[in-house]
């Protein structure tokens, strides 16, 4: 196993508590699969530093596992760091596809993990709305369904810039990261309402670095499982961090 994938639990221990959970996360977007096709997830948060990246790098790991083709795609235009999890060039990427300078064959990524492919931000363009919201950033992704069984996309904090929203409009899903004790719930409740108002389908949350105490684990992640057209919320616990 190289250095750089260590970095990544589902792969570093793939038998641990923590890596159990993401499959307990994978298994719950699995099952909001039933009456709408879950395809394209984005993954986002309210603010910078709340460990989207981590979970969106370990959910994708965990699906490339099941044998399913998986893109891991960064939508982060602004502040990209999926490279960096993977220690792999940034040079060619979204950008150069989406400006025709580069066909997608020539950036995209195959990685150590079968059947995780990655896509990296490429370089970080002056009007990144603009390009997520464009009608060539739309017909990609149409095009990439047709050859993967899933595509997760890495935003910017929604709390922070609208890109998030952006890509939600094009996404089969939503799932929300929380830090905990590092977002307060107002911004939290903002953030959430900021996606429901461009009728993001948020599929779940994600409850990360909680501490708890007593226990052989120093930060756990809990995950929020929403039905839509339910009143109430199906509270579920998935992983460990």
């Amino acid at each position: 196993m190289s250095k750089v994938l260590e970095k990544i639990i589902s792969i570093r221990k793939p038998k641990s508590p923590i890596s159990e959970s993401y499959r307990g996360i994978r298994t719950s977007i699995e099952f909001s699969n039933l009456d709408k096709e879950m395809k394209v997830i984005n993954v986002t948060s309210s603010m910078q530093g709340e460990g989207k990246t981590t979970v969106i790098t370990n959910l994708a790991v965990s699906f490339a596992n099941l044998e399913k083709k998986v893109l891991l795609l960064e939508g982060d235009l602004r502040n990209p760091n999926v490279h960096r999890m993977f220690n792999i060039s940034n040079i060619n990427g979204l950008t150069d596809v989406l400006l025709n300078n580069k066909n997608f064959a020539e950036c995209v990524h195959c990685t150590e993990v079968e059947n995780l492919h990655i896509l990296t931000c490429g370089a970080v363009p002056p009007n990144p709305s603009e390009i997520l919201s464009s009608k060539k950033m739309k017909d990609f992704i149409n095009e990439l369904r047709e050859y993967y069984d899933y595509i997760f996309i890495d935003t910017p904090p929604i709390g922070v810039v609208t890109d998030a929203g952006i890509i939600s409009t094009y996404s089969d899903g939503c799932v929300f990261v929380v830090g905990s004790k590092q977002c307060d719930v107002e911004m939290a409740k903002v953030s959430k309402q900021r996606l429901e108002d461009v009728g993001a389908n948020i599929i779940g949350a994600v409850l990360n670095k909680f501490e708890a105490e007593g226990n052989g684990y120093n930060y756990y992640n809990y995950y929020y499982q929403h039905e839509s057209g339910r009143k109430g919320r199906n509270k579920k616990k998935a992983a460990a961090l």
